[in-house]
């Protein structure tokens, strides 16, 4: 059922939401988020400072009051789908905020939530060089100054999420100057002197290294074949997600005999 009123919501959702949000949307994808994020801090004119911003909880805290108010669903069929509540080892536990744990169309209830954010911040002066890209509850925002991002930026988007009964994470949202860099997506943005540089994160590279390490560990009495076979994918997929960003690559697998160095399209065997 909830697939079935997906199929009337999803278009309602694409003609309202944010001109800049790309997650759980047809047809976008985090590299349209981080090309747009270059796009904003990649020129010699533009903003230096970046609010990097996580909601807390989204999905978890969503307000039920508001999506029976703003949702355009059947108020009956939301509601009991709200509320109907999450079973674990066999108990039921009740739920009173948040859209339905796994629902197929819970991500886009997140995202009609989230939309008219980018709008609200788009009343600010151009000067402000406010620019806004949002991967469902992490986004990024720009603006040419830091007091701009504390005093303007922040306490808009704080008082946007209030009236739905969400709040931005305080672990991990922070105020950057791009020199110093950010992540996002997977990618760390940063600028060396005049360049904008979009590389795979650190945090990124080493959850990358512990699965291959992992997976050789697993397979160190297999044959040669055996784990060529289950690597190859691995490294092709983290390979092609970051080659939107980065022409060449160069792996190396930590704990096994295998290393190559190879550019765009070309890998391993």
């Amino acid at each position: 059922m909830q697939a079935l009123h997906l199929l009337s919501l999803e278009p309602v959702a694409e003609t309202t939401a944010d001109p800049n949000s790309y997650g759980f949307r047809p047809m976008r994808s985090t590299a349209d988020a981080i090309v747009q994020c270059r796009n904003a801090l990649g020129r010699g004119h533009s903003p230096q400072w970046v609010l990097d911003a996580d909601v807390k909880g989204c999905f978890d805290n969503i307000s039920h009051d508001w999506l029976t108010g703003h949702i355009p669903l059947d108020k009956v069929v939301l509601t009991r789908w709200l509320s109907a509540g999450v079973v674990d080892k066999g108990r039921l536990y009740p739920t009173e905020a948040g859209t339905p744990q796994g629902g197929i169309i819970s991500p886009v209830l997140a995202n009609m939530t989230l939309d008219g954010l980018e709008r609200r911040l788009e009343s600010l002066p151009r000067r402000d060089k406010v620019n806004f890209v949002r991967y469902a509850d992490d986004f990024v925002v720009t603006a040419a100054s830091k007091e701009t991002l504390e005093h303007k930026v922040k306490p808009a988007i704080e008082a946007h999420l209030a009236e739905r009964g969400l709040q931005l994470s305080a672990e991990k949202t922070r105020i950057v100057h791009i020199s110093e860099g950010f992540d996002f997506l997977g990618w760390t943005v940063r600028k060396f002197k005049r360049k904008l540089i979009v590389q795979p994160s650190k945090k990124n590279r080493q959850a990358f290294y512990r699965k291959i390490a992992d997976k050789v560990t697993e397979l160190r009495a297999a044959p040669q074949a055996d784990v060529i076979e289950v690597l190859n994918p691995i490294i092709r997929g983290w390979g092609i997600y970051h080659r939107s960003q980065i022409n060449a690559i160069k792996l190396r697998l930590t704990g096994s005999a295998c290393s190559w160095g190879g550019s765009r399209g070309a890998w391993p065997v």
